[in-house]
């Protein structure tokens, strides 16, 4: 595999570490007293997701090219993720104003900055294993997006089961291959779907959408101009004054002002010509929405959770159906079944 990458100074990571974990938030305030969200928040040995986020990032960008995107409210939770790494440009995002805008805020930073960057968009609230293939994919996609100049690249995971609480991927066509590395288009995405639907895409071969997106930054700004006009016309005022002594005040008035947006509901459903999928093969990837799921994932590969069993429902269960040690990987870790048409 080649490791040849763009040129250094163009490719920018960009993290999303400001939503507020709601669905964790009941056992996250049982277990800390107080709720935090999960992404600042080690549920096994002393890292965070957040580090671990911005150790993979740290991999193919220097930290002056990283912007995370952290809440406001939450900022003191958060400090520690960063210790032995960097900080790159930190922003604290006033309030929760839904996807399209903890997105885009980070990446007008980037623009500012480096308006022909390529970026990878990282979300920091999802476990991932192992690193380095994932790192490796990333890599690949960052080439490839020079091949597909007009489109985003998403990674798309490979499904356990017909799970509802997941964005899905219907593939269409295969548009090329990249250093042995399949790129797809897409036909469609369903977010959140009902049981028939799930059932359906996970017969059909659909993917579960990682919201690890990367291309060119320009061509994702385009795309959110045409789709959320009033947003981007917002954060391009925005931009003129960053690094401003009016860039608080400005930042706190636009989010009392912007349209609540959805990225995967108003971007991503509307604009799947725009985006093509590439498979990450040999990677467990999970969104850890609920106890259950985090327990099972730490018990199959070997670790010990750093939270209280006593947090986790069936968790007699979980522990049985899933004590398996990390050499008895999951067939599809070991298997590629990419090489069909869904």
């Amino acid at each position: 595999m080649s490791h040849q990458t763009i040129p250094l100074h163009h490719l920018w990571s960009v993290i999303l570490a400001g939503g507020e974990g709601i669905r964790l938030k009941p056992m996250i305030e049982q277990w800390k007293g107080r709720h935090i969200p999960k992404q600042y928040c080690a549920f096994m040995g002393k890292r965070s997701m957040l580090t671990h986020t911005l150790e993979r990032a740290a991999a193919l960008t220097p930290g002056n090219q990283t912007v995370t995107v952290l809440s406001r409210n939450h900022r003191f939770d958060a400090w520690s993720s960063f210790e032995g790494i960097g900080n790159g440009t930190i922003v604290l995002q006033p309030e929760n104003r839904d996807t399209a805008a903890g997105i885009f805020l980070p990446l007008t930073y980037v623009r500012a900055k480096n308006p022909q960057a390529t970026v990878v968009i990282y979300p920091s609230d999802h476990f991932i294993y192992p690193n380095y293939p994932f790192i490796e994919t990333v890599r690949n996609a960052t080439l490839a997006s020079k091949a597909l100049p007009d489109k985003m690249l998403l990674l798309g995971a490979q499904p356990e089961s017909p799970e509802q609480e997941y964005g899905w991927i219907h593939l269409g066509s295969q548009l090329l291959e990249h250093d042995t590395l399949p790129i797809w288009s897409v036909q469609s995405f369903i977010e959140k779907p009902q049981p028939k639907e799930a059932k359906k895409a996970y017969e059909n071969g659909a993917l579960w959408n990682t919201l690890v997106l990367i291309g060119n930054l320009e061509n994702l700004w385009s795309l959110g101009r045409h789709f959320f006009p009033d947003l981007i016309s917002l954060f391009e005022q925005f931009q003129e004054v960053i690094g401003t002594t009016a860039e608080s005040a400005m930042l706190e008035w636009i989010y009392k002002v912007m349209p609540v947006h959805n990225f995967s509901h108003d971007f991503l459903q509307r604009a799947p010509e725009h985006i093509a999928v590439i498979p990450l093969e040999g990677v467990y990837w999970s969104d850890w929405g609920n106890p259950e799921r985090i327990l099972r994932t730490i018990k199959w590969i070997g670790k010990t959770p750093a939270f209280p069993l006593t947090l986790v429902q069936n968790k007699k269960d979980v522990i049985h159906s899933y004590s398996l040690r990390r050499e008895h990987q999951p067939e599809f870790l070991t298997t590629s079944t990419w090489g069909r048409t869904p």
